[in-house]
C-alpha cells in the first residue's frame, strides 16, 4: 500500500511537472505524450544529442553554413531528395508548418542530400508549390553522414542550443492536427 501511494504521488508530481509553462523539458515531455498516428514515429531522445558542425551549401550559390547558424531557435530539419516520392508528398506539409509557426523561435530547414542539381531542386519546389522553404544542399553528404541519415526523408527536431531532441524516419503527415499540436507544445504556444 505504501508503494502504491508513493507511485501515485510520483505520478501526480510528474504530471504536474509536464504542465509547468515555460519549461523546455516539460514541453518536450508533454509533446512526447501527445504523439498519435504518423507522429508515433517522432522519437524523442532521453537526453539531447549533439548534431554536426559540417557545412552544407546555401541555395543559389550563396556560400556555405552549418547548423550553428540556426542556434537560438527550434529547427525542424528535413533531409530529402528530388527523386524521393515520399519527400514530394511531405514537402508541402512542411511548408505549411513554416507558414504557421515560422519566426524568431522556429524554422523549417530543408536540405537536399546527395546528387540533386540546383535546377532540379528549383523545379521540384515549383511543381510542389513551395516558396517559403530553403533550397539548401548537402551534395557530399557530409552533414547527413555525420548525423546518421540513412534513407530519406528523415526529419530532425533541434533545440535552440543546437542539440537533436527528436527524430522521425520516413514521411509523415505534418499537416495533421496532432503534428501541429506537438510543434505548438514544444514551442510553448497554445495549439
Amino acid at each position: 500500500m505504501k508503494n502504491l501511494f508513493a507511485a501515485f504521488v510520483y505520478t501526480a508530481l510528474t504530471a504536474g511537472a509536464i504542465m509547468v509553462p515555460g519549461s523546455a523539458a516539460a514541453d518536450l515531455a508533454a509533446a512526447e505524450l501527445m504523439r498519435e498516428g504518423d507522429m508515433k514515429k517522432l522519437i524523442f531522445h532521453d537526453a539531447p544529442q549533439a548534431t554536426s558542425s559540417a557545412n552544407f551549401e546555401l541555395a543559389d550559390d550563396a556560400g556555405k553554413t552549418n547548423l550553428q547558424a540556426y542556434e537560438g531557435k527550434y529547427i525542424l530539419l528535413n533531409f530529402w531528395a528530388t527523386w524521393c516520392a515520399p519527400c514530394r508528398k511531405e514537402m508541402p506539409m512542411l511548408a505549411a508548418l513554416q507558414t504557421e509557426f515560422g519566426g524568431e523561435d522556429f524554422e523549417v530547414v530543408t536540405i537536399a542530400v546527395g546528387r540533386n542539381s540546383p535546377e532540379g531542386i528549383k523545379q521540384f519546389f515549383k511543381e510542389t508549390g513551395i516558396d517559403n522553404l530553403p533550397r539548401h544542399q548537402d551534395p557530399q553528404q557530409s552533414l547527413a553522414s555525420q548525423m546518421g541519415i540513412f534513407g530519406l526523408p528523415i526529419t530532425v527536431l533541434i533545440d535552440p542550443d543546437g542539440r537533436e531532441i527528436a527524430r522521425l524516419r520516413g514521411d509523415a503527415d505534418w499537416s495533421s492536427e496532432n503534428a501541429r499540436a506537438i510543434i505548438a507544445t514544444v514551442l510553448g504556444r497554445e495549439s
